[in-house]
């Protein structure tokens, strides 16, 4: 069941990037929870298609028609089961994919698992569109959390070889308002004028994204293989282009000493804090209190203009292609409200435990 998650709230996604629609259902959220949907669509529109010419130029509102679970703005009970019905698909643009296989995109192990019967126009199930559901789910749950008092913001973290500045022990306040979020905007013109290059240049340009949580309470978690770590990867992977993560300093932890990594502990206000917090908030599994800070890692989209190697598929010979359509130069900008998602669903899955 490769497109369900959750171990308390079951969350299923379907649909296809060109299929009539796609959604989530999501089964376990309890009753009562106000849901206020102009506020959710707010945080689908960060994620929308079609805002900039840093983003693919495809028009969707994105706008959800819930089929069942939400009564009166208010959760009842069921299922809340949501679509977004596509509009603005240009199928033909896909016809020689299916013979000639993108590089570094799932055409080809799709075509070797399914034998031919999958979805390949815009990327079928595989397609970024996907994301769409999973921020329905996580749009939702953020207002719950933050009722809880768990609040969670990402920015892009690095764009090539641009980066931002990294969180500290607070949110930016007017982050989340930022069209292009990044700590230093100075940097952020930077990453815009890289996205520019590659895109005038028929290429695309990779990057990271982090994010916080704040107000996590200690305890959540488990050691070995149900920590937080573990949860929060299992659904970051789950978006597409996902190439790696990493929690508090990661790898680069591995180049420094005990004496520089390690986080001094401290008592404030009648409990225990780090003064650092270069663990990220998880220890052994666990949450101890501190803000949750992990980075997902973003490929460049493999769907470029220039010309590529590849295979004919029919034919069994080498050739090259020249991909038409709408994409993305960079991701990442995009990929920001999804990665919060994610780590609401989680976090939100862990404190049912």
């Amino acid at each position: 069941m490769g497109s369900v998650y959750g171990k308390n709230i079951r969350l299923s996604i379907f649909g296809q990037s060109h299929s009539e629609g796609i959604g989530v259902v999501i089964d376990g959220l309890p009753a009562g929870e106000e849901i206020d949907l102009e506020e959710l669509q707010e945080f689908l529109n960060r994620r929308a298609p079609g805002q900039n010419s840093l983003t693919t130029q495809r028009k969707e509102a994105d706008m959800p028609s819930f089929l069942g679970g939400i009564l009166d703005g208010h959760t009842c009970g069921a299922p809340v089961a949501a679509v977004i019905y596509n509009h603005d698909q240009r199928s033909k643009d896909y016809e020689e994919i299916r013979r000639k296989p993108r590089p570094s995109h799932a055409d080809l192990s799709a075509e070797i698992k399914y034998r031919g019967f999958q979805d390949v126009r815009g990327g079928g199930h595989f397609s970024g569109r996907l994301t769409a559901p999973i921020c329905i789910a996580g749009g939702i749950i953020k207002q719950i959390l933050k009722r809880k008092g768990i609040e969670i913001c990402a920015h892009i973290s690095s764009i090539g070889n641009i980066r931002d500045e990294r969180f500290g022990m607070e949110i930016p306040k007017d982050l989340q308002e930022k069209a292009f979020p990044v700590i230093d905007d100075g940097k952020g013109i930077l990453m815009k004028e890289e996205i520019e290059t590659a895109r005038k240049n028929g290429d695309s340009v990779g990057g990271t994204v982090e994010c916080m949580v704040t107000g996590v309470p200690g305890g959540l978690g488990d050691p070995m293989f149900d920590g937080v770590e573990n949860r929060i990867s299992s659904i970051v992977f789950g978006i597409p282009a996902v190439k790696g993560i990493e929690f508090g300093n990661g790898f680069d932890a591995s180049m420094l000493k005990g004496s520089e990594n390690n986080d001094p502990f401290t008592v404030e206000d009648g409990r225990v804090v780090s003064i650092t917090n270069n663990h990220g908030g998880i220890l052994g599994g666990i949450t101890d209190g501190m803000p949750i800070v992990f980075r997902t890692a973003f490929k460049p989209t493999p769907s470029i203009s220039a010309e590529q190697r590849t295979v004919d598929l029919k034919n069994m010979t080498d050739t090259t292609l020249e991909i038409a359509g709408r994409h993305d130069p960079c991701i990442v900008l995009r990929a920001v409200p999804v990665v919060e998602a994610a780590a609401a669903i989680a976090i939100y899955d862990l404190l049912l435990d």
